[in-house]
């Protein structure tokens, strides 16, 4: 479990996670699309990677998903095919980033998909370009 977590939106956080995206380019991280409520424990996502998350607990995307779109596409500009996404919040952030991310990393992306019964996150790999059988 990785005991650092980085939130894109306050403060210099953006700046010192990709200062440590440099210093650490091995590690992997698990986007947190928004950020989740008060009563929900995400910790254990963790154990897939660094938590980084990109939008606070009330973000929604208004009437123009421009300005969205150009937060997101600089909130994970670094993410990897190694990297996760752990879908959180407002059904078009998550849509809309997960595209984002599928953009960047060619159609390659993880999701973690929670699992109530087992309490606990699965990993869910995508590979849209694929030829399968």
């Amino acid at each position: 479990m990785k005991n650092r977590f980085f939130e894109l939106y306050s403060g210099t956080q953006l700046t010192e996670f990709l200062e440590f995206i440099k210093e650490n380019p091995n590690e992997n991280f698990v986007y947190v699309l928004q950020h989740p409520p008060q009563n929900i424990n995400i910790m254990s996502a963790s154990d897939y990677g660094y938590l980084v998350i990109c939008l606070p607990e009330n973000s929604q995307m208004m009437f123009s998903p421009a300005p969205f779109i150009r937060k997101m596409r600089k909130n994970l500009q670094d993410v990897k095919d190694t990297d996760y996404i752990l879908c959180t919040g407002d059904p078009a952030i998550i849509g809309l980033s997960t595209a984002i991310v599928s953009d960047i990393t060619n159609g390659k992306f993880n999701l973690l998909k929670w699992d109530r019964q087992e309490t606990r996150y699965y990993p869910l790999r995508f590979n849209l370009y694929e030829k399968g059988e």
